[in-house]
């Protein structure tokens, strides 16, 4: 038999070059987020403002979120040091923490559009007083402080599912800051204070489906399903049609974290098959067909006997 492995080499440098990267963005959005998140919790109270607190609401989990994203990445760094110099018992590194947080950063989403949504229907059955001339001021400085945080994380939500996801909240949020502002506005025009609920309530159902995209997403990884662009069957049908290969099982593909994908497979040849051909045609296959850069194989004679029966 024969085993092979093959990776990109600069693929444990490049993370940790794209987390430092993401880690400085994420520092300066969380100082906006966290100042403005203070400043809109007093507000909302002092105004009697549900569109308010819904928006502190996503801000609250956006400095959850993003907290959570900067000590997912420098974990990772702290692991990737000590691995250096000394084995671990975390053989996959700490990549995972940055799934982990997107898949929390989904429950905190629910959970605060799910509250919002209540304490709409709540108000809209009652005459509650609402400040519009502190509220409006107050959305419009929501707004510019979400325009920055939006301008430092978007470059890092292609890259990252963890910057995805506070990248998404800040999204939710900047429309979030525009529905109080329209709010605001109509009540001081027409003294309508139940569009301030409904503001609220249009915010917390236009986040639920984003949050569940994140969330699915997160959760499809934890599970270690195949990355949304891989069919199984499909590479199993390419692996077997490689020159020198006779059988294929015990196929699994699946996603660390972000961008970095990772396939093993046991390949059964002929006796005298050139093993070394066909490890790279079946590296070449991953890399250039799948965008996998992490596989490892096991080549098998045919003539060998017991790893058919290793098959999850």
């Amino acid at each position: 038999m024969s085993h092979a492995h093959h990776g990109n080499g600069h693929t444990h440098g490049a993370a940790g070059r794209a987390g430092a990267r993401h880690e400085k963005r994420l520092v300066a959005a969380f100082v906006v987020i966290f100042a403005f998140f203070v400043v809109e919790v007093v507000a909302g109270f002092a105004t009697n403002s549900l569109a308010l607190l819904s928006d502190a609401g996503h801000m609250l989990t956006d400095v959850i979120g993003i907290g959570m994203a900067l000590a997912a990445i420098q974990l990772a760094d702290r692991f990737r040091e000590r691995s250096a110099q000394a084995s671990s018992p975390h053989t996959f590194g700490l990549y995972r923490l940055e799934i982990l947080a997107a898949f929390l950063n989904a429950l905190l989403l629910f959970g605060v559009a799910i509250w919002v949504l209540i304490e709409a229907g709540r108000r809209l059955t009652g005459d509650v007083e609402v400040e519009s001339g502190w509220m409006l001021a107050v959305a419009f400085v929501g707004l510019l402080a979400n325009l920055v945080a939006f301008w430092l994380l978007r470059p890092g939500a292609a890259e990252s599912v963890n910057v995805e996801g506070a990248y998404l909240e800040v999204v939710a949020d900047t429309l979030g800051s525009i529905g109080v502002i329209v709010a605001a506005v109509t009540i001081q025009l027409t003294g309508w204070t139940w569009v301030d609920p409904a503001m609220a309530a249009l915010v917390g159902v236009w986040i639920l489906p984003r949050t569940w995209r994140l969330g699915r997403n997160a959760v499809r990884i934890l599970l270690q399903a195949a990355p949304a662009h891989v069919d199984p069957a499909h590479l199993d049908d390419a692996l077997r049609g490689l020159d020198g290969v006779v059988d294929v099982h015990d196929l699994h593909v699946w996603t660390l974290t972000s961008d970095m994908h990772a396939a093993s497979a046991h390949l059964v040849t002929e006796d005298d098959e050139d093993m070394h051909a066909v490890l790279d045609r079946a590296r070449e296959l991953l890399t250039v067909d799948y965008a996998i850069d992490h596989g490892t194989f096991q080549v098998e004679p045919r003539s060998h006997e017991g790893c058919e029966h290793v098959d999850w």
